[in-house]
C-alpha cells in the first residue's frame, strides 16, 4: 500500500481520502480551513463539507503542505480550478519529479483558458526539467456522497505518461472504485469540465418545469458541443461518448447532488446568479467554467451555441426562457 496525500478537503477531496483509506493506503488529507482540519480530527468527521460519514483512522488531516506531502508517493489535488496554480506554487518546494501528480479538478483555469494539466505543468516542468512532470488526471461519474458510502463507481485516469496513468489505475482501484486508464488527456479533462456548464442548462429546464424531451435533447446537443471543441483541442471523439463524456454528464445533467444543476434550477426559478453563489458552501465550477469556455469557442471557431446562452443566461442579458426561444429558433441543419 502506498502514501497519498490528497490536497483539497472539500466533499470531493474528503471522499477520494475516504475510498483510498478503504483501499488500504495511508492518506494524509490537507484542508485549507483549520476548522476543517479541527473537525477532522476531533470528531474524524468533514462536518461543513461531507457530513455524516465517518473518517477511517488511516486518514490523517493536517493544515501543513509540508507535512502532507512528506514522503508521499503520490499528490492527489482536489481544489477549485481557481486556485490550482497558487497551491502548487505553494506545494512545488515538497514535491518530486517522480511523484505523480493526480488532478481531480473539473474546470479551466479562467485567466489562461488552460486545463489543469497544462497548469500543473507550467507551475513544476522547469522545476522538474529535463524529465516532464507525472501529470494525471483523474474524472469520470462520480458525486462525492456515493462515493463515501461506498457506492460502485467507475472513473478514468488519463496521462501520457502511460505508466503514471496505469500507477493510478492500480493504486485508486478497489472494492467499490474502479479505474480505467486513458492516454487521452485533453478530451478526459474537457469533458470533466464542460459537462458542468451543460448541468447549469440542464437545472434551468428543471427550474422551469419543462419536461423530460427537452432535457434530452440538451444532452445530446450538449455532448456534440463538447465533441466539437474537444476535438478542436486534439482530443479523440471516442473518449467523450464514455465514462468521462457521456457518463459524467448524465449524471451532472439529472443528478439532485449536482451543483452546477443545482445552479441552473434557480435560475431557472428567477433567482439572482449572485444570491444562489453566496448561498453556496462550495464552488460550482460550471459558472466560471462557461466563460472560459466561450472563449475557447471563439478562438477556435468552434460553434458552442448552448454554452453561449448558459453565458447570456449567467450574466443577465437574457431571460432563461428567451434563451431556450433562441436555440429552438436558429437555422435548420443535419445532426
Amino acid at each position: 500500500m502506498s502514501i497519498i496525500a490528497v490536497i483539497g478537503a472539500g466533499s470531493w477531496g474528503t471522499a477520494l481520502a475516504h475510498a483510498l483509506a478503504h483501499s488500504g493506503h495511508e492518506v494524509r488529507l490537507w484542508a485549507y480551513e483549520p476548522e476543517v482540519v479541527a473537525s477532522l480530527r476531533e470528531r474524524r468527521e468533514n462536518t461543513l463539507f461531507l457530513p455524516g460519514v465517518a473518517i477511517p483512522g488511516n486518514v490523517a488531516p493536517t493544515g501543513d503542505l509540508g507535512e502532507a506531502l512528506a514522503g508521499a508517493e503520490c499528490a492527489l489535488t482536489v481544489m477549485p480550478s481557481h486556485v490550482c496554480r497558487g497551491l502548487y506554487e505553494r506545494m512545488l518546494p515538497h514535491l518530486s519529479a517522480d511523484m505523480p501528480l493526480v488532478s481531480a479538478t473539473k474546470g479551466i483555469d479562467t485567466e489562461r483558458r488552460q486545463r489543469m494539466s497544462q497548469v500543473i505543468r507550467d507551475v513544476t516542468a522547469k522545476a522538474f526539467s529535463p524529465r516532464p512532470p507525472r501529470v494525471v488526471v483523474l474524472s469520470g461519474p462520480s458525486f462525492a456522497r456515493e462515493v463515501a458510502v461506498g457506492d460502485p463507481t467507475a472513473l478514468v485516469a488519463a496521462s501520457t505518461d502511460a505508466d503514471a496513468a496505469q500507477w493510478v489505475q492500480r493504486a485508486f482501484s478497489g472494492k467499490t472504485m474502479r479505474v480505467y486508464a486513458s492516454g487521452d488527456v485533453v478530451g478526459v479533462e474537457i469533458g470533466g469540465a464542460i459537462k458542468n456548464v451543460i448541468a447549469i442548462a440542464a437545472g434551468v429546464i428543471e427550474g422551469l418545469r419543462l419536461g423530460h424531451n427537452p432535457k434530452a435533447a440538451l444532452i445530446t446537443r450538449g455532448l456534440a458541443e463538447i465533441a466539437r471543441l474537444a476535438t478542436a483541442l486534439g482530443a479523440r471523439r471516442e473518449t467523450l461518448a464514455g465514462l468521462a463524456g457521456m457518463g459524467d454528464l448524465i449524471l451532472t445533467c439529472t443528478g439532485d447532488l449536482s451543483r452546477n444543476r443545482s445552479v441552473g434550477v434557480e435560475l431557472g426559478r428567477g433567482r439572482d446568479l449572485q444570491g444562489i453563489l453566496s448561498s453556496m458552501r462550495e464552488v460550482a465550477e460550471g459558472v466560471k467554467t462557461t466563460y472560459a469556455t466561450v472563449e475557447l469557442a471563439r478562438e477556435l471557431k468552434v460553434e458552442m451555441p448552448i454554452t453561449e446562452q448558459v453565458r447570456r443566461i449567467l450574466e443577465g442579458e437574457v431571460a432563461p426562457r428567451e434563451a431556450i426561444r433562441e436555440l429552438m429558433d436558429r437555422s435548420l441543419k443535419a445532426e
